[in-house]
């Protein structure tokens, strides 16, 4: 795992803050280079594919006018949800990178993450979690 290229899925994943759209972030690599980015915006344009790795995955396909995509990695800050992996499964993305494993958050398996940071990727998905718990907390007073 490139640690940045992480941290490009974190930045979509904060614009995806600032459009009150749920904080998901994905990068597709292709040669070690971003291919192309996105964020989810499945509040914003109605859709129930706005997810993250959907988007960026179709972006890749115009990008390559081709729907393989075999010879790309993905990174994204959550764990892709079983929609987007059978996408994923077809476009023939072989590896994935994810921060954080939504069950990890509903389980609260992280208490005491602080003390087991040992890489940029923890300090990540630390940092991540907690843009998580604030977008979750506002949709919760609405």
């Amino acid at each position: 795992m490139n640690v940045n290229f992480m941290i490009e899925a974190m930045k979509e994943a904060k614009k995806a803050v600032v459009l009150d759209e749920v904080p998901i972030g994905a990068v597709l690599v292709k040669n070690d280079k971003v291919y192309t980015r996105a964020f989810n915006n499945r509040i914003k344009s109605h859709l129930v594919t706005g997810h993250a790795e959907i988007l960026v995955i179709n972006k890749a396909c115009q990008k390559s006018k081709y729907w393989k995509l075999d010879d790309c990695e993905l990174y994204v800050t959550l764990k892709p949800c079983k929609m987007c992996m059978e996408v994923i499964r077809e476009a023939g993305i072989k590896v994935v990178y994810y921060l954080i494993d939504p069950l990890d958050i509903k389980e609260n398996r992280y208490k005491n993450e602080v003390r087991y940071i040992k890489n940029d990727g923890n300090l990540l998905a630390l940092e991540y979690r907690q843009i998580l718990r604030e977008f979750f907390s506002k949709k919760r007073l609405k």
